[in-house]
């Protein structure tokens, strides 16, 4: 069975969103397994509280991901 999981910001992506990462996510193993595939593929997107991860050491949270990024 073919797997994803996929973690974010909890608030960071609405519903519409959420489903466009299943769909384009299956449609993926599927072009890749083949047709099979379609049935048995899970696709988990899972929201990380605020605050609860970061990169290099530094925690992160949903207003630091959203300010604009600095040249």
């Amino acid at each position: 069975m073919p797997f994803a999981n996929f973690k974010v910001p909890a608030g960071s992506l609405d519903e519409k969103q959420k489903e466009l990462i299943v769909t384009r996510t299956t449609e993926l193993y599927v072009e890749v397994y083949g047709e099979r595939a379609r049935n048995s593929t899970m696709v988990l997107v899972e929201e990380v509280t605020d605050g609860g991860w970061g990169i290099g050491g530094d925690v992160l949270t949903l207003a630091m991901l959203q300010q604009p990024a600095q040249d």
